[in-house]
Parts: structure tokens; sequence; C-alpha cells
């Protein structure tokens, strides 16, 4: 295909992207990009809470320069978003980032990107992570793809009858990785080399397909960044939560089918009322979550990886240090931050779990024990909600692939005077290399030297990882190792990278390792 060529011919039609500038910040190439391309049919009427279907073949060629809608969701003003294109029904889109000089048959590494969002909000389309920069200085093509969110993705409406499949966001991930692989060598991709990464609910995807064996042979590896990958609950917790939809909307369980007609502003009024009210009432768990309903998933995926059942796919898997602090800052009740909090989730699991041994909260707290009381809760946090279910991950996975750990340490001076420091979420413009975007303060007070190196080496590892499976730095940075018995190599992301072994030795211990299904 000829660089002015931007026509490309998938299996459902012709779409036309366009050329665009290389990103702000250091040099990087121009980059050709198809927005808002159809992977599935609009999720309406009877496809509302079903698995997304194939759309319609369209032969003329189809515009492809601007983003499609998203998925519909509720604004949450504690978590403000741009989300980069207007809602709609039509929301099962994504999007492709190439070199300009990409051409059918270069089989370059393709890397397929899940935003994040608690599951509930977020986009494809969100300028944090245009795919330019790491397309353009890569050598890579990017897909960041939009799944069904909050109760359109994740409420399991199953048990009320054959008109509801489970995990339909899930499911969504699954046709668009089959898009990918069916038409990526189009835009110059190999499917035989798709990476698919994506940060907190979006690696909670990821982490949850390492256990799916209907992902099989459609990705070759995997990057979990800030994993909630113990956040997968049953058909108990998730009757629960389908119950309280259907109770809030004045349905009774034998009406469940009217969701299918209800308008959408109903269903995503009393979705958020749900999302608020559940991590209130039982700390540390979440409204919309995927499910172990014996079909897609027959476990909880830390409990596969732990068994050896996990799909065999190279992965780097890690936290940043400080996770809990972006909640404290928004004020946000998804993680019990509080002493208050983390005695009712304790309670809570010890009610419901009583014949599991678990450690008590007295064993856990004397792991802390050298922190003060609110960092001391902020830590707990952090572990229970991402580190240690990363690193439980990470000792099952490792018998079966190769597994990198990490954890991001570095902040910019704006966010250590916020005291967030490296917060959930702030190593996002590292990865896509969206530093000093317009919408990014993070470095209004300086820094950007240092960040704008951390993102290279950043950059650079998760690209050679998607290249050949193995995250080399830049020349000259350390070696890191993958994460083996009894070294446990840590890559630490910092103003230098270093590698240490087995940091996590404490919290490991304290927490040990029955805990996969406690959230």
């Amino acid at each position: 295909m000829a660089i002015d060529n931007l026509v490309v011919e998938t299996t459902y039609g012709p779409v036309r992207g366009a050329l665009v500038g290389p990103s702000a910040g250091p040099p990087a190439g121009d980059v050709k990009a198809w927005k808002g391309v159809r992977y599935g049919a609009p999720p309406v009427g009877e496809l509302r809470f079903r698995r997304p279907e194939p759309p319609r073949r369209w032969t003329d060629v189809a515009d492809a320069t601007d983003f499609g809608p998203v998925c519909p969701q509720p604004a949450f003003p504690n978590m403000p978003l741009d989300l980069g294109a207007p809602q709609g029904d039509d929301c099962l889109r994504l999007n492709v980032w190439a070199p300009a000089d990409a051409r059918p048959g270069d089989a370059k590494p393709v890397m397929v990107w899940l935003h994040g969002g608690a599951y509930v909000l977020g986009s494809s389309s969100q300028a944090l992570y245009d795919g330019r920069r790491l397309a353009g200085s890569g050598d890579v093509i990017v897909v960041t793809v939009n799944y069904r969110v909050g109760a359109l993705g994740f409420v399991d409406l199953s048990s009320f009858g054959r008109r509801f499949d489970s995990n339909v966001g899930l499911r969504d991930v699954l046709a668009a990785l089959g898009w990918v692989a069916d038409n990526i060598a189009a835009f110059g991709g190999d499917p035989r080399r798709v990476t698919l990464f994506g940060e907190s609910a979006g690696a909670g995807i990821v982490t949850t397909l390492l256990a799916c064996p209907a992902a099989e042979g459609l990705f070759a590896g995997a990057i979990a960044q800030s994993s909630p990958a113990t956040s997968v609950y049953d058909r108990v917790r998730a009757r629960r939560v389908a119950d309280a939809l259907l109770d809030k909307l004045g349905l009774a369980p034998s009406e469940a089918d009217k969701l299918c007609e209800l308008p959408m502003a109903a269903i995503l009024s009393v979705s958020q009322q749900v999302f608020d009210e559940v991590p209130v009432n039982f700390p540390g768990r979440l409204a919309f979550v995927p499910i172990v309903d014996g079909d897609l998933l027959d476990d909880y995926p830390v409990r596969l990886a732990q068994a050896g059942r996990s799909l065999p796919v190279p992965l780097i898997v890690g936290t940043n240090r400080n996770e809990a602090a972006l909640f404290r800052l928004m004020r946000s009740p998804l993680m019990p931050i509080t002493p208050s909090a983390i005695t009712s989730m304790f309670d809570e699991i010890a009610a419901e779990q009583p014949d599991l041994q678990l450690p008590t909260e007295e064993e856990i707290g004397s792991a802390y024990s050298r922190l003060r009381r609110r960092a001391r809760s902020l830590s707990i946090a952090t572990d229970v909600g991402f580190r240690m279910p990363s690193v439980w991950l990470a000792e099952g996975h490792a018998r079966v692939a190769p597994v990198y750990l990490y954890r991001f340490d570095y902040a910019t001076p704006l966010l250590k005077l916020l005291m967030v420091r490296a917060a959930h979420a702030t190593e996002l413009p590292y990865v896509w290399g969206t530093l000093g975007a317009p919408k990014d303060p993070t470095l209004k007070l300086g820094g950007t030297r240092a960040a704008l190196a951390v993102s290279k080496r950043v950059r650079t590892r998760w690209v050679n990882f998607a290249r050949r499976a193995e995250p080399a730095g830049p020349a000259g940075e350390p070696h890191w190792a993958p994460y083996q018995r009894p070294e446990r190599a840590c890559l630490i992301i910092d103003r230098r990278d270093t590698v240490a072994h087995d940091v996590d030795a404490d919290i490991r211990a304290a927490w040990g390792s029955e805990m996969v299904s406690f959230r």
C-alpha cells in the first residue's frame, strides 16, 4: 500500500484513514490512523445484553478519520474524563495507528490496548491513548478498543433467561481480537505477534483473558498494568448486583426482558447508584466486574494461574508504588483507604469465607507497622487491591511462561507536592509518550527532562516485549530478568531503572497465597 493510499479492505468493507503528524515531544515519524472502525454490530434492542454480532458488510469506502461513539456511561463527578468522542449505542469500534511506511506483509508487532475505568467508564478515544507516539517511534501497529462498560458490559443477567449472555464486555474484547487476527495484516501488522495490554480495569480484562480458553491464539503476549486481578466474582455476587439493578428500576426478575427496551438514561442513572453503593456497603468490592460463569471462565484467574492453567504467553505485570493515593485524592470509596473501611473488609471476608484460613487484620498490620496510621491504610489498600493480586498472578503464571514483574515508582515534582507520587494511572503518559499533552498537568512544576527519559525507557521495554517477547531497555540499561524463585526479580522504574530481588517478601509473607477470591 502506497503511503498516499489510505484505503484498507477489511473483512467487513473498505475503510479510509488519514495521515497524521507526529505527537508533541521528541521526534517521531508520521503515522497513519484509522479511527472508529466497526468490529461489531450496534448492541441495541435484542443485542443490548448479548454477545457481540458481526457488523453488516459495507461496500462503499467508510470514512475512518474520526473516532466513533463510545459506550454510554454515567458521569462521575469525582472521576471526570474527556472521552474524546460522543457517547452512542454504535460503540463497538476500534482505532488503528501504523507507521506511515507500513504496508501489507510488513508483519510489524501489534499492540492492542484496553482502557481502564473501574469497568464503568473510559474509552479508546481519550487523548491519553493517542497512538501516534507509540506507533511512530516504536515501529509497531497500535490498536485501541472500545468495549461495553458498566451495566451494559459487566452485569450478569444470564440467570434470567437465554435472552442474556454473561461477560459481554469480555466477549466484546474477544470479538475485537478476532477482528485483529483477520485484518491487521492489511494494515502492516503480524497477527501472530499481538500483545494485549491494558491498565486498571483494562488490565483486569487482560489477566482474566489469560484464564479464558476462548482467548487462546488471539494474543502472543500480555502486559497488565495495575490489574485488579482478584476482582472477579461468582454468580452469587453477580446475581445480587443484577437484583439491585432491577429493583431500582422497579422491575421484578420475571420482567428482566424489559431492560432491552428501557431508555438508556434510566439504565445509566440506576447503574451509577449501584456502582456508588456497593463499595460503601462492602469495602473493597466493585459492582461491575467479570464473573466466573462456567462458560468463558471456569474459575478465578489467579487460582487458575496458581494451578498452572493460564494461557502460556509471556507476561509483563506490575503496579505503581502508591496506587491508593489517587483514590484518596479523588475522595473515592472504590478502595478501602481508611482504617474503618479496612476493618469492615476483613470482617466481611471472615463472615463470607469462615472455613478459609486467612491472616488476621492484626497479622497483616504487622507488615506495615513501620508506617504512620494514614500511610499504613494507603499501603494496605494498595496491596490488597493491586500489588498482591499481581504478585500472586506472577507466582502462578511463571510456571507456564516467562513473567516480568515491575513496580513504577517515579513521580514528578507536582505529584510529590500533591502527595500522590506514583499513584494509580500515573504511569500512563509514560507508556503512551503523551507527557505534556494539553490536559496533562504532571509537568507543571518541572521535571520534564527526567520524565521524558523515564518515558523513553518504558516505551522501549514495552515495544521490545511486543517485538520479541523480552522487555530489553535502551543500551546501557539493566537487564530485566524473568520472575523466578527464589530471586523474584522486579524492575523498579524510577529516575533510573534498577532491578531488585524479592521486594515483596514482607507483604507476601503477611498476606499468604490463599486470598485469591476475597474481593
